[in-house]
């Protein structure tokens, strides 16, 4: 990443909410693909040597996105994400929780509702993250389970893939 885009990732305990906002060196359209689409969420969502693998998308609201992160022993966790409210190159809103690979929600586990906003800045394009969680117990686990850590490598790896997409 380069020293001059934008990258904070904080944690309000008090309000239960992660809030991150990370600049990209890629138009928005690209950015927004890249957040969207499957085929591009799979080479770059999750930190290395993790692998993401989607068993389903269905990028519209109501739709879902059900995935899974592979190991580098072959280990398997699954997630889905549903899409509440999708604004074309601006805004999603969806809830993310951990699954099986059938796609059935654990509830012993964190859940969370994102609002991911696309601001376009030129050549850059800004995206502000707010994740919000019902209770503070849930933010804590993510955080102990090393969100902080995954996102920021998942987000370098995307800087990686940029430049190959813009191809």
């Amino acid at each position: 990443m380069s020293n001059k885009l934008a990258f904070d990732f904080t944690v309000d305990k008090e309000n239960k909410t992660i809030v991150i906002k990370r600049e990209f060196d890629a138009a928005l359209p690209l950015v927004w693909d890249a957040y969207t689409k499957s085929e591009i969420l799979d080479r770059w969502w999750g930190p290395k040597p993790w692998k993401a693998r989607t068993r389903s998308q269905d990028f519209r609201e109501g739709g879902s996105w059900h995935y899974s992160m592979i190991g580098p022993e072959g280990e398997e966790h699954w997630a889905v994400l549903n899409y509440i409210t999708i604004e074309n190159q601006k805004k999603f809103i969806c809830e993310d929780a951990f699954a099986d690979a059938a796609g059935n929600v654990s509830t012993d586990l964190p859940q969370a509702r994102w609002v991911v906003t696309f601001t376009d800045k030129g050549p850059v394009t800004l995206v502000e993250s707010l994740i919000s969680f019902d209770d503070l117990a849930q933010l804590e686990k993510v955080i102990e389970m090393g969100m902080g850590d995954g996102l920021t490598m998942a987000m370098q790896n995307l800087d990686e893939l940029l430049p190959l997409l813009k191809k």
